[in-house]
This record gives structure tokens, sequence and C-alpha cells, in this order.
């Protein structure tokens, strides 16, 4: 039995059942993208939890669950290998978390703090919720997350996430006790109502599942030229992973980075994802979606994602909960995830503050400034084979930047040099008056 204090709390346990909530859209959007069964992805979600709070000690307050990095990959690599061979190059993939994990270790936390300052942690941070936003505003208009397809009426949809957008919003600022801690269930339930009410909702999946049903898991197997197409690829998300822990560090005021240390939150990302690709899910990150909810509940305490992770194991056998989770419009997410992507984006702007990043030195604008404009403009760099954009591609370039640019005392000294040239000027021109 569990002895963690607040474990068996039964307020913990209901935020933990509203964690799930904010993560349970993205986190069965990505495997339906794919091929992949949503069942697998919420057990391997679940499990990838537990394992990542073994390694690390349950100490970090976030929840792991499906990437939306490898769609593309994975959706090539089903294509050319099928599903078993594309698991096996995942798991391959997901050592690379455990050897860079290693190499943090190796070289300390402060390697980490000297390659990425706040002028680099910031605006990645913001990237994180930034990208998202499109995504957000789309289920909120009734359409895909890529806007491609148009799934409920303009109106009707923007009526629906709008009353679960000010729901959330008002229940986060004006509620009291309890409800204050659950602005989000509050917001889904207040959003699916009014969706049920203009006939949005559709219950035909959920009366032909079943009570029970075993998700399809899928062994994986190895094929050399899968695993050399997908070992690249942990790159982005092992930048998108630094990006995260930083924003829940900056959330709940404690540094991740030093306790339990980037080393274990690394190892707990691969060693989770390697779960998930033995049994045919895709691979952990931690969410941004349960990072803001974290931020905007201000419930730190780890135990709530354990009990995350309990029911998203429970809901992958669950059929008939599951597909009625399923039912939930997209425009009652977006609603609520227009303010979740919002909190992440708000972490970042706070790095720079509290970090003082003077943004009138020009290598600290520069790295900022692009940044950003690739990471929100969509950048892409790369062919069609391999690529990298959006977080990984932000990331590397602002790293990048950081590293090759003159330093804070060269831009001083540049100054003080342009400053003495101007003064001589002026002195020059006052001698020729006289």
């Amino acid at each position: 039995m569990d002895r963690t204090p607040g474990f068996w709390n039964w307020k913990i346990i209901l935020i933990g059942a509203q964690m799930l909530f904010v993560a349970f859209g993205a986190m069965v959007l990505m495997p339906l993208l794919t091929g992949l069964d949503p069942s697998v992805a919420l057990f391997t979600a679940g499990l990838g939890t537990l394992l990542f709070q073994w390694i690390t000690g349950r100490s970090v307050p976030v929840f792991l669950a499906s990437s939306f990095v490898f769609v593309a990959p994975i959706s090539h690599g089903i294509d050319q290998w099928g599903v078993s061979a594309t698991m096996g190059a995942l798991m391959c993939t997901a050592l690379v978390y455990v050897i860079l994990g290693a190499l943090v270790k190796w070289r300390g936390p402060g390697f980490l703090h000297r390659l990425m300052p706040p002028v680099v942690t910031g605006p990645i941070i913001m990237v994180i919720g930034l990208s998202l936003a499109p995504t957000a505003v789309n289920f909120a208009m009734g359409m895909t997350g890529n806007g491609a397809e148009r799934l409920f009426p303009y109106g009707e949809a923007l009526l629906v996430s709008t009353v679960a957008l000010a729901t959330t919003a008002l229940v986060a600022t004006l509620a009291h006790g309890l409800f204050r801690l659950l602005p989000i269930l509050c917001g889904v339930l207040a959003g699916y109502l009014a969706a049920l009410l203009l006939g949005m909702v559709d219950f035909t999946t959920v009366q032909q599942a079943g009570w029970l049903e075993v998700p399809a898991f899928v062994a994986p197997s190895f094929h050399l030229p899968a695993i050399l197409f997908m070992i690249p690829v942990a790159l982005a998300p092992a930048i998108e992973h630094v990006g995260d822990v930083l924003a829940i560090s900056n959330v709940t005021g404690k540094d991740y980075i030093k306790k339990p240390g980037l080393h274990r939150t690394l190892t707990g990302d691969g060693i989770a994802s390697m779960a998930a690709a033995l049994f045919g899910g895709p691979p952990n990150t931690t969410y941004s979606e349960v990072t803001g909810a974290v931020m905007l509940t201000k419930v730190f305490n780890p135990v709530v994602m354990t009990w995350t992770a309990i029911f998203a194991i429970a809901l992958a056998f669950i059929g008939k909960f599951g597909h009625l989770l399923q039912s939930i419009p997209t425009p009652v997410m977006g609603g609520i995830l227009i303010l979740m992507f919002g909190s992440i984006a708000s972490v970042g702007m706070n790095t720079l503050i509290k970090a003082r990043v003077d943004l009138h030195q020009q290598r600290n604008l520069v790295i900022v400034a692009v940044t950003l404009i690739f990471g929100i403009g969509g950048m892409v760099v790369g062919n069609g084979e391999f690529t990298l954009q959006g977080i990984s591609l932000c990331g590397l370039v602002a790293v990048f930047l950081n590293q090759v640019l003159p330093s804070a005392r060269d831009d001083a000294d540049d100054l003080h040099e342009e400053q003495e040239y101007v003064d001589d000027l002026l002195e020059h021109a006052r001698k020729k008056e006289r």
C-alpha cells in the first residue's frame, strides 16, 4: 500500500482525473493521426508516467503521453516497414534519451544552464505554448487541429468553446475551496452539456463498444533501415523535454534540473518511451497541456499525476468509458486549450522577466526574435525524409545563436567604443564652432 502523504485523498484523486481530461484530446489524437491504437496510447501513457515517477522519485508533477514530434516519422515508418518494425526503431530512438541522460550526469546540471540560459529557454517555452495556438483555435471553431476539415458548424462550435473557456476562467478566478481546484473539469462539463443541448454529441460508438476491451498491443521487431531513419528524430523531443522540465520548474518554483536532475528526467522519458514501443504505443513526452493545468490549479503534488496515470491505464481497458470520452466534441477541448496553451506561453515570458533579460542588447534581441519566429512561423529545415521544425528547430537555433553571438561583455565593449566615437565627433564639432 502506498504511504505517500495525500495519496488516498479524494481531492487529489479527483484532480488526477481532471488532468486526464486535459491531456486526453492530444493523447488520443496523435495515434489516430498515425494509425496506431488510441487505447494502446492510453495504456502506455499511464505506464510511462509511472515509470518516469519511479526513476525520478515521484518528485516532478508532469504527465507523459504521445509525442506529436513523431507524427510524420511514425506515419512514414508504418508505410515503409509496418507497425512492428517502427516500434523497434522507436525503442532504439528512446535509447538515445538514456544516453543523453548519462551525458548530462557526467557534465553536471551547470553545463545545461550554460548551454541554455534564460535568454534561450524563455522563448523556447513561449514557442511550446504559442505554436500550439492554431490547434486550440481550430478546435474552438469546430475544425480539425490543422484546420483542413470542418467537423461542426462555426456558430455552434464557437458557442460551445466560449462556454467551456468562460466556465474554466470564471472557476479559476472566482471559485473557492475545492471548485477552485477543478476549473478544467468544470469547463469540460459545461462545454459538454452545451454541446449535448445543441446535438453535437454522437453516442453511436459508445453504444457499439464493449465494457471491457483489451487494447491491440503490437510487439516490436528490429529492422536496420527503420532504425537508422528514426534515431535522428530523437533530438527533437529531447529539446522539447528540456523546455517542458524548465517550464514546470518555473511553474512550481523548484529547480528540477538539479533535483531530481535532468539526467533522471531524460532517462525517465527514455525508459517510458521504450516501454511504450514495447507494447505498440507512440513515444512519450512531458505534456505542455498538463503543465498549463498545474499552473492554473496551483496543485504541485506529483501524486496527482500518479492518479492520472492510473486512470489512463484503466481507461484503456474500459471500452464504453473510453468511447464516451472520445465523444467530447473538439470545440469543448478547444475552449479549454486556449487557456492552457496561453498559460505555457506566459511561463516563458515570465522566465525572461525574472532573469531580467535585457532585450536592448542586440544578441539577446536576435536570439529571442529568431527563436519565436522560427517556432511560431513554422520554419522547416531539411528534406522529405528528415526535417527539423517547431520546438526542435527553434531550440537548436536558440542554442546555436547563444554560442556563436558575442557575449554581453563584448556587446558592452562595442557600445562603449561606439559611444567614445560619438563623443569624439561631438568634441570635434564643438572645436570647429569655436
